[in-house]
């Protein structure tokens, strides 16, 4: 597969057309390339082969914050790798316009999205994406030169004038100087503050039988750093697992690494990352963490308790911060279900010897050393929110009832949104209780049978009118039939309430979801241990410089708990 990009289009959430960009060839054109793409029905998958346009066309897709970003090509190419450029070239555009990415951002920064564009992708072929070198190639416009016009300053080198000039050559000396030797760092960094902080966040993914078993538990986590040190420092982070060092190759899946990572540190000793980062904040690495065996380090002491309840089950085979229990059919007709939310204290316990914050200046609450789970003293859970599909068939929600916070439903939206504030969780509520009650749409049974006078004056039923004038006197022999009637209504009756209990069976949730997030806990029990600048391999940093380090950590699940009725 040598394929090359062709070009890249830009659309803002009413469709128009922001930005567009060819590099090779001649692709389709913008605006007939759209329909053919809104044609697929949603959900649109990231990549769409277009066999009929000529030449057929490959169309990848990402959307990001209400931007469409669509690349064209004619040829194979490795779908990751395209993919992966639309992701970079985002990053890029929010590290040169700001964050938020908005389409008028685009449109007032033309020249440089143009130019971060054209250094990105060179002919179609993806070349220069790293962030701290597109700023050594892209010109940005600052408040100075907004201000002074664009005016030649005798400060700027000058490149236009005689190249025997003394001061030209040193001019183009400086530039060669300044000329990158590593191209994910920018050349001459000088910081008035050197700083190094490493946030740790990992993101839950667990599913739970109704009896409270786990099906699939998995953390995904990504290690942000942040390195704002003069010169070029050369880094050593070390971590650490719930069972030590040793035991860290088995407890990760899947290991990347941004590309100044030494691989061959890391394959001699898993848990060292060697690098010399980029200026600014990046990602070092991301990991998935198999979370499910019980006997590893999540499962705590108690697994198998008596209770035998999905509340208790959930938290101590995984020690979630947040347990789920649903119960449906409740009330007289089954026309109820309750939700209840336990908050386990137990992911707050520690059990290391590890000083708190060894070898680091912690920052905020996340900075301390902590045992299996646990990463500081006292972690922090907040965002508590239940989420809770229904059934299309059911029409509404006749009563909400939480016992703490505020629960909406919006018929429209299929879905029960719980929200328990802060302010409840600081107070130390650890149970919360959610009971509604159900309403499904009126049968056509219960339509004949609402008149409630039983004489037929309902106005507007769909039967023949009642004549009194026909009804004939009743004998003794009709008015023993009648009561023999009556009897067998009554049962008819009972059968009427099971039929009604069936229908509010499938009215029933048939599963409930929890976001939340928690600062200074990592459901993986990883933690950074150590953070070290080495002054031998290091360069432009002063000896008696010595660069404040910080390390947070945050569990986060969006939605992500989730457990089956």
């Amino acid at each position: 597969m040598n394929g090359v990009i062709e070009a890249l289009h830009i659309y803002d959430e009413h469709n128009t057309l922001v930005l567009s960009h060819t590099y090779t060839s001649r692709p389709l054109a913008a605006n007939y390339l759209l329909p053919l793409y809104l044609e697929h029905p949603v959900p649109r998958p990231n990549l769409i082969y277009l066999p009929n346009t000529n030449p057929p066309t490959l169309v990848f897709s990402l959307t990001h914050a209400n931007l469409l970003f669509l690349v064209t090509t004619s040829s194979e190419i490795e779908p990751l790798l395209v993919l992966e450029f639309l992701h970079r070239v985002v990053d890029a555009f929010e590290e040169f316009l700001g964050a938020p990415l908005l389409a008028h951002k685009i449109e007032s920064n033309y020249d440089v999205a143009a130019q971060l564009l054209t250094e990105m992708c060179d002919a179609g072929t993806i070349s220069t994406t790293e962030p701290n070198a597109l700023r050594d190639l892209v010109e940005v416009e600052g408040f100075m030169d907004k201000l002074l016009g664009n005016l030649n300053l005798p400060t700027k080198p000058n490149l236009s004038g005689s190249t025997s000039s003394p001061s030209h050559s040193s001019s183009l000396l400086h530039l060669q100087n300044n000329t990158p030797a590593l191209p994910w760092r920018r050349a001459n960094v000088r910081h008035t503050s050197n700083e190094l902080y490493a946030d740790v966040v990992e993101t839950l993914s667990v599913t739970l039988a109704p009896s409270g078993r786990p099906l699939a538990a998995l953390a995904s986590g990504t290690i942000a750093f942040t390195s704002k040190v003069s010169g070029v420092p050369d880094i050593l982070v070390t971590l650490t697992g719930p069972s030590g060092k040793h035991n860290l190759r088995n407890v990760l899946d899947l290991p990347v690494f941004h590309p100044c990572v030494r691989l061959a540190r890391w394959r001699e000793q898993p848990g060292l990352l060697s690098f010399v980062p980029p200026d600014g904040r990046f990602t070092l690495a991301g990991y998935e963490v198999d979370l499910m065996p019980l006997g590893g380090p999540l499962g705590g002491e108690g697994v198998g308790s008596s209770s035998g309840s999905a509340l208790t089950a959930a938290s101590q085979q995984l020690k979630l911060p947040v347990s789920l229990e649903v119960k449906t059919g409740l009330g007289p007709a089954g026309s109820d279900f309750e939700v209840r939310a336990q908050v386990n204290r137990v992911f707050g316990s520690t059990g290391s010897t590890q000083p708190a914050g060894r070898g680091l200046g912690l920052a905020g609450s996340g900075g301390g050393g902590g045992g299996p789970g646990a990463t500081t003293a006292s972690p922090s859970l907040y965002d508590l929110k239940v989420s809770v599909p229904l059934p299309a068939d059911v029409r509404n929600l006749s009563e909400i009832k939480p016992s703490k916070g505020d629960a909406t439903y919006n018929p429209g939206d299929r879905a029960l949104e719980w929200s328990i504030s802060n302010k409840d969780l600081a107070q130390g509520i650890t149970s919360f209780v959610l009971r509604c009650t159900v309403v499904g749409h009126v049968a056509e049974d219960e339509d004949d049978d609402s008149d409630p006078t039983g004489f037929g004056f309902n106005a507007g039923h769909h039967h023949s009118a009642y004549s009194y004038d026909d009804e004939p006197y009743q004998s003794s022999a009709a008015l023993a039939k009648q009561e023999t009637g009556a009897a067998a209504t009554d049962t008819g009756g009972a059968d009427k309430d099971e039929r009604k209990t069936a229908q509010n069976r499938i009215l029933m949730p048939s599963s409930a979801s929890v976001s939340f997030a928690v600062k200074g806990w990592l459901a993986s029990g990883i933690r950074v241990e150590s953070i070290v600048v080495d002054p031998r391999k290091s360069r432009g940093l002063a000896e008696h410089v010595k660069p404040y380090k910080g390390v947070k950590y945050l569990t986060v699940s969006n939605g992500g708990v989730e457990i089956r009725c």
